[in-house]
């Protein structure tokens, strides 16, 4: 489906990334991949991980500084020659920011959260669109859940930097429309992932989803990793400014069933 197209993927920390699960799917279907990586104390997990890749380009990026996202996707262009698709799996807020009562945001939180979860999109977006002109077009594809659509407790601020994020989705895609590059979003059930530690709650969270989800189970990375390597090929060339949901179902109830969670508290509850 990618053979002889080029991804930049941002985001993979460890093996349990969302962005490790898209990698590898994308790069079986023979897309050439650059990754890249935070900082040192990421960089030889990383590297170990996309060595099992074909001659990935493996470059490190803190997506608060423009000299470093510079100097990615001008290596990228010197090494690619042009782009054909980006993923954008980023998102980070301070703990004490993700904890307690939301109206105690501090203004530096809010500020964080937004510039590195929603901003950076943005940014990398300006950056890759000459080179995915180069290409005729690409696609951008970003990750979101269901806290920017609805108040999830201990999601706090990282919910509305997802609204800003999703919202972001949007304008993109009507402004790079024009050009031939689709954005999307994928919004993902809870999976156990480095960023996933910081919310409280979050192993409750998880037995939650797989009693009332639809599909009574929780999300598979690989289910969202599909999803994604859908969004990157030209088998989604009609799609964009979408937020597609990849949560079994969970997205869609209202109001579970009374004696279903009943059942689920009985389990869960200490003896």
């Amino acid at each position: 489906m990618l053979e002889g197209k080029t991804g930049l993927i941002f985001g993979i920390a460890n093996k349990r990334s969302i962005a490790w699960a898209i990698a590898q799917a994308v790069a079986q279907a023979g897309a050439r991949l650059a990754v890249t990586y935070q900082n040192e104390r990421l960089e030889r997990k990383v590297r170990e991980l996309v060595g099992q890749l074909e001659r990935p380009l493996i470059l490190p990026c803190d997506v608060t500084r423009d000299d470093e996202l510079d100097a990615v996707f001008e290596a990228v262009g010197r090494e690619f020659g042009g782009l054909d698709f980006l993923v954008h799996s980023i998102a980070y807020a301070p703990r004490e920011d993700l904890e307690g009562d939301f109206v105690q945001t501090t203004r530096a939180g809010f500020g964080i959260a937004h510039e590195v979860s929603v901003y950076s999109l943005i940014g990398m977006a300006r950056r890759a669109l000459p080179l995915m002109e180069t290409r005729g077009g690409g696609s951008i594809v970003t990750m979101t859940y269901l806290g920017g659509e609805r108040a999830v407790p201990n999601y706090n601020v990282m919910g509305v930097a997802k609204a800003a994020l999703e919202s972001t989705v949007r304008y993109l895609a009507y402004y790079l429309g024009p050009r031939g590059i689709r954005v999307n979003a994928i919004s993902a059930g809870p999976i156990k992932t480095l960023a996933a530690a910081g919310v409280s709650g979050f192993s409750r969270m998880l037995g939650m989803y797989a009693q009332l989800a639809p599909l009574r189970r929780n999300t598979d990375p690989s289910e969202v990793a599909d999803t994604a390597l859908f969004l990157c090929s030209s088998l989604s060339r009609g799609i964009t400014g979408e937020v597609i949901h990849v949560d079994g179902g969970y997205h869609i109830v209202g109001m579970p069933d009374i004696d279903q969670m009943a059942a689920w508290r009985d389990k869960d509850a200490p003896e």
